[in-house]
């Protein structure tokens, strides 16, 4: 557990900059002393109980920092120290940052065994821990840390407890930061963990001679690339899979308690194969990583780190900008035989220690560019190592153990890592001679390798030398060997946005609009003050004819002219002599003015005495009407309830209509219908939303873009109406603002799946092919958890309401005759009624347009249907929300990439999507085509047999438009649209004269949705069979629900003619010439009656 001891204070870092603004010849380098204090140790009796006398050792990179005095240990197993010991960090030393990044403090406490005073005194080593000194680079100056303390298993102490473990507290200081503020805020800290490479080759089995298994990646850095090499891989054999989670391992030598390799709080936790960034992370891969988790590998679980500073991070996004794929070799080489000296030479011991196996895997960085991304993980492919390939792919020159080989060879494989770049390396003042030496012998070794080799004996053992080099890396390929690393950052390159900066950037592009404040002292308010004002006087007149004449009751009869006229000079009279007349016109005076200022907007003098006269008119006319209008509320004997509302309609209604003239290619109408849904609630977000994707479907887009944004102004939080923001931007090829739509609809609802598809598919737009990926694997990764939890639901819920299976028949055959089209139970219902189990419907439905539970239920497919559930992928979730807001460019794009992520061919519901886009912009043979392939696919799919009717039905085909509406109602599941199938039966049963049909028809139409339309079929078909009562009564629900059709005004026409009504015979007609019939037919059968029976129309 670490526990800070005290935040950096940044005033001593100043002496960094300033030191480094000195020439390099008088430059010099700010060392740091960095304490360890060893203060306790706690539970050694639990590693060793007879344990008496112990000291801590503390080494730091190879060398030994100290040792502590001897300490008693106490009964309860602790030991205190209180031990203090420093090393210097300095850049250019051996102890550099980048040390203090990578490699840890070692404390091993050791044993003092008591002998007779002869003997001279021995020690044995009971237990070691590891420090962690990354704090140190996170800002802070000082921590205290409890850290485990491992035993070192020992044969030779028998009452030692190999598994046991005590504490030690440390505490780590520095007197200054070590790294500036300026270095904090734009450096970084790279990690990379090997974990495993599966599945290697056979000949790896053979256990002699002894080999080490070695990995190497080179890291971009400020002046040069910087080698991270992970060496002393374990090979194990085919066998039970590594455990997750396990814990990562610093690259440290002589470590004698292998518990003390492992990095405190650093754990390797695996994830599904489908969030990985590598390879073979696709669904035809799983079986193949499973089966190779079991069978021979080689495992490091190892972490290097790297600091980058500010510098190294630049080169590092340039780099990876330049070039996204980075090498990552793999070979292996046989461990020195300990009888083998050291020479100066290459000799015969050289030979057997040639690199072999030299194999190369491609680590794709490109994510790390990412706004937010800070990790990459995953399974990269081991290829064989060709120089000419690894250049075109990586653009390196040169192999990593190619230059690393000699320090290999000479240091025999003994150090476990190579901690700085080679031109830096100071590994310790002991090995500095030996350093020297290597690196004088890889020159002599380049040199000679330059020189021109002349000897063709020469040439022919290096071209057989690298040939089976490459046979051997040729085994990698054959046998399928994988690596899964990781590599991660502290920071990502480049920062991603807030979702306080994505809400702030839309606020201000689409600011909140509220509702204005009502003003005090408007219009409305000034009538209403002059309406209490006349009514207040009114009861007062009233009164005064009651004391004056006393109140007469109904039965007593109506009052004679002459009498009212002496009432009313009585009356006049005593208002004026009483005084009450010149107060009542004050009174209202004062009302007056207000009308005249806020309503008439009238506050200076008028030009003219015309324009005076014609105002005080207009004001005159305007108040006696208003004067009157109070009166009748006052005189009304009605009950004072609220008048009915003039408009029937539903916004719901209005939606319904504006549909129906969509389908009918009546947009002015549609327009109009959408508008009045508006009007009805300007704030209602919905009605915004569909009146913008009307304007999409016009390709009006800057139109539709006013509306999606209105909507937005209303909640900025609305998830729906910041995608089509962010759609509609794109399509306009703003990008920027489509990104921070997208951005904050996704940073809203991160749990999104359809927001996470479209902010892809606006990636790919861009050719941000990595962006993407990503956002599509976020989105699978949400569906598939989605999926997993509905699996988990019992399907023993459903048996237990005793609901049963109900296979669905189609109700009619192919081709009956008229009379069995529609059975006699339709009228009642049960083409409409619901099975009783029902499974997921045939389209994804986005989590923003799940239907309610009795209409998804009512269209859901039985288990025996064809409606049979296709692969629910991301894509058409995305496609079942783009296709209700006509986006018909997404549409495609989505489309494709459902095509190419299906594996067993297009579906029906991929094809019938398809067919749909094709029909909206008309191009019908595309359609057709489509709808066959659907067909083969799904031959029962109602959804495919309504959308071949409407096809037929736009060319004119009725006949076989109404064998595929007839065969879509006879199907126990409805279609998606009902409504439009049920409207253009009907009008085809009109056409053919087939009136009771079209009568059954329509009121079917009327029980799923009814419309004026639906309703005015009914009419139509009851007044063609001669049932004026029930067509009048079908007309008048029409005309209740719009009122401006001008053929329900003709029929209403035809029935008042047939029914002898005159006078509403001729207002039905008057509006149906006023609202514009259209129908010849109809206009000559409605004049054609009237002239039959001499009325109806005022011009005869």
């Amino acid at each position: 557990m670490e526990v800070p001891v005290e935040p950096c204070v940044g005033k001593d870092s100043s002496a960094l900059p300033a030191a480094s603004a000195l020439p390099s010849e008088t430059r010099q380098t700010p060392v740091t002393p960095v304490h360890i204090t060893v203060l306790t140790a706690q539970g050694l009796k639990n590693i060793k109980s007879d344990v008496s006398f112990t000291l801590v050792r503390v080494e730091y990179n190879g060398d030994i920092l100290g040792d502590s005095s001897r300490a008693n240990v106490l009964p309860d197993g602790t030991a205190n120290y209180n031990f203090t010991t420093s090393f210097e960090c300095s850049p250019d030393g051996p102890n550099s940052v980048d040390s203090i990044a990578q490699k840890p403090v070692l404390l091993t406490v050791i044993e003092v065994l008591q002998r007779d005073k002869k003997q001279k005194e021995k020690t044995a080593s009971l237990g070691q821990a590891v420090v962690d000194l990354l704090p140190l680079l996170q800002g802070q100056c000082s921590f205290k840390v409890s850290s485990t303390l491992h035993a070192v298993p020992t044969s030779s102490l028998e009452s030692l407890q190999p598994e046991a473990k005590g504490d030690l507290e440390v505490t780590v200081s520095v007197r200054k930061p070590l790294l500036s503020a300026a270095q904090l805020s734009s450096g970084n800290l790279l990690s990379v963990t090997l974990e495993t490479a599966y599945s290697v080759p056979e000949a790896f089995a053979a256990t002699e001679p002894m080999q080490d298994y070695m990995a190497c990646l080179q890291v971009p850095a400020a002046e040069e690339e910087f080698p991270l090499l992970f060496k002393n891989g374990i090979l194990k054999l085919a066998g039970e899979k590594e455990p997750l989670p396990r814990p990562k391992k610093w690259s440290l030598a002589n470590v004698m308690a292998p518990g003390a390799l492992s990095i405190p709080n650093a754990f390797i936790v695996g994830g599904p194969y489908e969030d990985e960034d590598g390879e073979l992370n696709k669904r035809e891969d799983r079986e193949f990583r499973i089966q190779a988790e079991s069978m021979m590998r080689i495992v490091w679980d190892m972490e290097r780190r790297h600091y980058l500073d500010p510098t190294a991070v630049v080169t590092l996004q340039k780099r990876i900008a330049e070039c996204q794929y980075w090498p990552v070799e793999i070979c292996r080489m046989p461990v020195a035989s300990p009888s083998k000296g050291k020479t100066g030479r290459a000799d015969k011991g050289d030979e057997d220690k040639r690199i072999s196996f030299h194999g190369v895997a491609y680590v794709n960085m490109l994510p790390l560019l990412c706004p937010g991304v800070k990790q990459i993980r995953g399974a990269f492919r081991v290829f064989a190592y060709q120089n000419s390939e690894v250049f075109e792919k990586t653009r390196s020159q040169r192999s990593i153990f190619q230059d690393l080989r000699m320090q290999l060879s000479k240091e025999g494989l003994r150090t476990p890592e190579i901690s700085t770049p080679l031109s830096r390396a100071v590994p310790s003042r002991a090995q500095k001679e030996e350093k020297e030496k290597i690196t004088k012998d890889k020159d002599s070794i380049r040199r000679m390798s330059n020189a021109p080799k002349i000897p063709l004996a020469d040439a022919t053992v290096e071209a057989e030398s690298v040939t089976h080099l490459l046979l051997e890396g040729q085994q990698y390929v054959e046998a399928g060997t994988f690596l899964v690393m990781e590599i991660k950052l502290d920071k990502p390159l480049v920062p991603k946005r807030l979702q306080e900066e994505l809400t702030r950037r839309v606020k201000e592009m689409i600011p909140p609009r509220p509702r204005l404040p009502l003003r005090s002292t408007g219009a409305k308010k000034a009538v209403e003050d002059y309406h209490k004002h006349v009514t207040s006087i009114a009861t007062a007149i009233l009164d005064e004819y009651h004391e004056l004449f006393g109140k007469r009751l109904p039965d007593q009869g109506a009052v004679d002219h002459q009498t009212l006229e002496e009432q009313k000079r009585q009356l006049n009279f005593e208002l004026n002599n009483s005084g009450k007349y010149f107060a009542f016109k004050e009174e209202l005076k004062y009302a007056v003015v207000k009308i005249v200022r806020e309503k008439y907007l009238k506050t200076t003098a008028f030009e003219s005495q015309e324009q005076f006269q014609a105002f005080l008119s207009e004001l005159y006319v305007y108040l006696v009407d208003q004067m009157h209008v109070a009166l009748n509320k006052i005189l009304s004997e009605e009950a004072a309830a609220p008048p009915a509302s003039l408009s029937l309609t539903t916004k719901e209604q209005l939606l319904l209509f504006a549909r129906e003239a969509e389908a009918d290619k009546d947009y002015k109408l549609a327009s109009l219908y959408h508008q009045q849904r508006v009007a009805q609630d300007q704030r209602n977000i919905q009605s915004w939303l569909d009146y913008g994707a009307f304007c999409l479907l016009l390709e009006e887009t800057t139109k539709a873009q006013e509306c999606f944004r209105q909507a937005l102004s209303l909640d900025h939080h609305h998830i729906q109406s910041l995608l089509l923001c962010g759609i509609v931007a794109a399509v306009l090829q703003r990008y920027e603002e489509a990104e921070i739509f997208l951005e904050d609809a996704c940073c809203l609802e991160p749990f999104n799946i359809v927001a996470w598809t479209i902010i892809g598919l606006f990636y790919e737009l861009q050719n941000n092919n990595v962006q993407a990926e990503m956002a599509f694997r976020e989105a699978k990764k949400l569906l598939q958890a989605q999926l997993t939890e509905e699996r988990s639901i019992p399907e023993a819920a459903e048996a237990e309401r005793g609901r049963k299976p109900i296979s669905a028949v189609c109700v009619r055959s192919s081709s009956p005759g008229p009379e069995k089209h529609l059975p006699e139970s339709v009228p009642d219902g049960s083409a409409d009624k619901v099975p009783e189990t029902v499974k997921p419907s045939q389209v994804c439905v986005a989590p923003q347009e799940e239907a309610p539970a009795p209409e998804a239920a009512r269209k859901a497919p039985s288990p025996g249907s064809g409606l049979t559930q296709p692969p629910c992928t991301i894509f058409m979730k995305a496609v079942e929300f783009l296709m209700k807001v006509n986006a018909i460019q997404f549409v495609r794009m989505a489309l494709a990439h459902e095509l190419l992520s299906l594996q067993g061919g297009p579906s029906c519901a991929y094809y019938l999507v398809l067919a749909q886009t094709h029909l909206l912009q008309e191009e019908l043979s595309k359609c057709d085509d489509c709808l066959g392939k659907a067909m083969r696919i799904d031959y029962l799919n109602p959804n495919v047999w309504a959308q071949k009717g409407h096809l037929c039905y736009l060319r004119k085909d009725f006949s076989e438009a109404k064998e595929c509406y007839e065969r879509t109602i006879g199907f126990v599941e409805d279609a998606a649209d009902m409504h439009l199938v049920y409207l253009r039966l009907g009008s085809i049963y009109l056409e053919e004269k087939e009136y009771g049909w079209a009568k059954q028809t329509y009121l079917l139409g009327c029980k799923n949705s009814a419309s004026c339309l639906t309703w005015l079929g009914v009419g139509i078909a009851c007044y063609r069979m001669e049932e004026m009562v029930e067509a009048e009564d079908a007309l008048s629900e029409a005309n209740a629900l719009n009122n401006t059709n001008a053929e329900v005004w003709g029929y209403l026409t035809l029935i008042c003619l047939h029914g002898g009504r005159e006078l509403e015979a001729e207002q039905c007609y008057k509006y149906a010439v006023k609202l514009g019939l259209s129908k010849d037919a109809l206009l000559q059968e409605i004049h054609a009656t009237q002239h039959r029976l001499g009325f109806g129309n005022p011009e005869l």
